[in-house]
């Protein structure tokens, strides 16, 4: 008989089952808005109870957990939101709490689904709805919502790490191959005062952008087209970024996009990826693999080492021309049309 494991190690693991406890913290916070209501001033509980529409007893118990959490501070009666609370407050620059909306919602129902998964191959979606994540996205209004603000949210903190770690001048043009509501590209054309923009995408998604583009002040250098990236891309300009697009897509789906943009290119457009990059030392990409469980599981997508990515532009017509890091989870690949 082998012999018990040690109880730290059982109370690592079980500390890990009992995430979803977090979670859920963080999603009932944002839901009801708490940190909106203390942002500029401290509350009792009676006040954020009315404000929220809750139950005092009950919310009185859920700031206790905030405040263990370093997310509220208590003086006598009055709560107040601590700095990393106040990033659960919408329309704060630096907010998480689409994101935390998005995470505590929707993934947090479909990831009940992984063993399907890895058992099948389908994805949640196709087991709940039997369709794709696009489909009920563009179908289901509320579903659509919360992806598309959590994907603005992202967008908003991505442009501002890749606009520092990469160079794009030179470039006169830049499209961004579907990138959402805008807000990518605003904070790249914010950083590069002289560079042009084409921001394409769904034309569900991008209805929303006009408010985007004008709020960055960046609109008059900015063009709006609708279409799918399966379809065509907007030809004629210098340089194509697609940000977190790829890992979306299996290799198949992936090489399609990719070769839409080759030809819509000009032999001396460069093409620009924005991805997660799963590094040498695989043991100690956790991040990465969470990432790539969520990619599998919701969209039949995936994450991709340099190699790979290295090989899914070959197929496509591209030269890999480098990896560039930033200071977040993400890098930045650089790539060339090759000749026909």
């Amino acid at each position: 008989m082998s012999a018990p494991a040690p109880v730290h190690e059982s109370r690592k693991l079980l500390e890990m089952a009992e995430g979803y406890r977090l979670t859920q913290v963080l999603y009932a916070t944002a839901s009801l808005r708490i940190m909106d209501h203390l942002r500029n001033d401290a509350r009792t509980a009676a006040d954020l109870a009315r404000l929220a529409q809750a139950h005092e007893p009950s919310l009185r118990r859920l700031l206790q957990a905030l405040v263990s959490l370093g997310l509220v501070t208590r003086h006598g009666e009055r709560f107040s939101a601590t700095a990393s609370g106040e990033c659960l407050a919408a329309d704060r620059p630096g907010s998480i709490r689409s994101r935390v909306l998005f995470h505590g919602g929707v993934l947090y129902t479909h990831w009940a689904d992984l063993c399907h998964s890895v058992r099948t191959g389908e994805t949640a979606y196709q087991r709940r709805y039997g369709t794709d994540a696009w489909t009920v996205r563009q179908n289901v209004s509320a579903a659509g919502t919360a992806f598309d603000d959590a994907m603005h949210e992202l967008a908003t903190e991505r442009a501002a790490l890749v606009a520092d770690a990469y160079d794009f001048h030179g470039l006169t043009t830049l499209v961004d191959v579907g990138g959402g509501r805008g807000a990518f590209l605003a904070g790249i054309l914010r950083a590069h005062p002289r560079l042009g923009g084409v921001l394409f995408d769904r034309p569900a998604v991008v209805a929303a952008a006009a408010a985007v583009l004008t709020a960055a002040g960046v609109a008059e250098r900015c063009h709006v087209v609708a279409g799918s990236f399966f379809e065509s891309v907007p030809s004629g300009a210098d340089g194509y970024i697609l940000s977190v697009v790829i890992h979306d897509w299996d290799d198949a789906a992936a090489t399609a996009i990719l070769r839409r943009c080759r030809r819509a290119m000009e032999p001396h457009a460069r093409l620009v990826l924005v991805e997660r990059v799963i590094p040498d030392d695989r043991e100690a990409a956790l991040d990465v693999w969470l990432s790539d469980l969520n990619m599998m599981s919701q969209l039949g997508g995936r994450e991709r080492s340099a190699a790979e990515f290295q090989a899914l532009l070959a197929g496509a017509g591209f030269r890999l021309a480098r990896i560039l890091p930033t200071d977040g989870a993400f890098s930045i690949i650089e790539a060339w049309p090759t000749m026909p």
